[in-house]
């Protein structure tokens, strides 16, 4: 059963309207002002919100920038109630994001309908897509349904990319966005010395390269497949239509995109001021949590960038982790996380 909250200073027009919702098999929750309807958001976050423009306290404008600024409630649809029909209301009120209007008095028929158009259209987006699992086809499938995205390519083949070839390289323009399929590429930047540093490892069910593309820019690092790869391509056209063309498209979209943001942070961060055996042991971590049950199959020198470290210090702490019962490492040189959750609380 959906939950509307309904938020309506007049009392007769909020009794009423709640009344008919409730008969169509609706829980409503109901407010008498912007500020304890967006309380009562925050306790019970609804299916749908119908609010009232002029109200005292908060009024349906300052509603819905809350609604917007607060991640727990972006997205919700969004329906006013207004008396009011001059054209800078309603203009006022798509700036912002709402979805729908009602002038009042309105019939029950326009109501219900209303609220049946914009549930059926928001419901096509899940909130999570599992990436791994053609999450990526469903996910642009149902942004063409509720974006009303009709020119989103229809071209899903995945691209073959051997092992150590570049995908693009530094100082190229961006023209798309890369979905890794199977595989795995690191990105990388090189130092006034000459020296790599891997500024990120992306494997199934990842984007990558999206960086250049939001800011418009030319790429300031390099992508080389780590081994034989299957890449997606996702036209420069079609990323900007999923990040700017409708609000809860583009929210989901971002949220995939979104993940690898703060683990470079951390990445970053620990650099600088973790020490040598704790900074292996988050890379290891990082690879690990990727895919729990596979090998890490990196090169000592893949490692080391990584880690930003040399790779004779790598190694030394490899053996060190290893003499501790903490990784295993096979004779191929792969490595097995046997220990995490040591490997999480140790503090070098």
């Amino acid at each position: 059963m959906k939950t509307i909250l309904l938020i309506e200073d007049n009392e007769a027009i909020r009794e009423t309207t709640a009344e008919i919702l409730e008969l169509a098999n609706y829980t409503v929750i109901t407010a008498e002002n912007g500020k304890v309807g967006v309380q009562k958001a925050l306790e019970t976050r609804p299916d749908l919100v119908i609010c009232d423009i002029m109200m005292p306290v908060l009024d349906g404008y300052g509603v819905l920038q809350v609604f917007n600024r607060n991640p727990d409630l972006s997205g919700v649809p969004f329906i006013f109630l207004t008396a009011k029909t001059e054209r800078n209301d309603f203009r006022k009120g798509m700036d912002l994001g709402a979805d729908d209007y009602l002038t009042k008095p309105f019939e029950e028929s326009e109501l219900l309908s209303a609220i049946e158009g914009r549930l059926n259209r928001f419901t096509h987006l899940r909130p999570d897509y599992d990436m791994k699992q053609e999450g990526l086809t469903q996910f642009l499938d149902d942004a063409r349904s509720v974006g009303n995205l009709n020119s989103l390519s229809v071209d899903r083949k995945s691209h073959s990319i051997r092992k150590k070839q570049y995908v693009y390289s530094e100082g190229d323009d961006p023209t798309r966005l890369f979905f890794v399929k199977s595989g795995k590429v690191k990105t990388v930047r090189n130092n006034t010395d000459g020296k790599e540093f891997i500024t990120g490892v992306y494997g199934p069910g990842e984007f990558f390269g999206y960086f250049a593309l939001l800011e418009n820019r030319e790429y300031t690092d390099s992508a080389v497949t780590l081994e034989d790869s299957e890449l997606l391509y996702i036209p420069k056209e079609d990323f900007l239509q999923l990040v700017s063309s409708n609000p809860t498209v583009s929210q989901q979209f971002i949220k995939l995109l979104a993940g690898r943001v703060g683990e470079r942070e951390q990445q970053l961060l620990g650099m600088a001021y973790s020490s040598l055996r704790r900074r292996v042991a988050d890379t290891l971590l990082r690879l690990y949590n990727q895919q729990p049950e596979a090998l890490i199959q990196f090169s000592r020198d893949d490692l080391a960038a990584l880690t930003g470290t040399a790779t004779e210090s790598l190694i030394r702490t490899l053996s060190e982790f290893k003499q501790d019962g903490l990784i295993e490492i096979n004779t191929s040189g792969s490595i097995r996380v046997v220990q995490p959750e040591k490997l999480r609380r140790a503090n070098w």
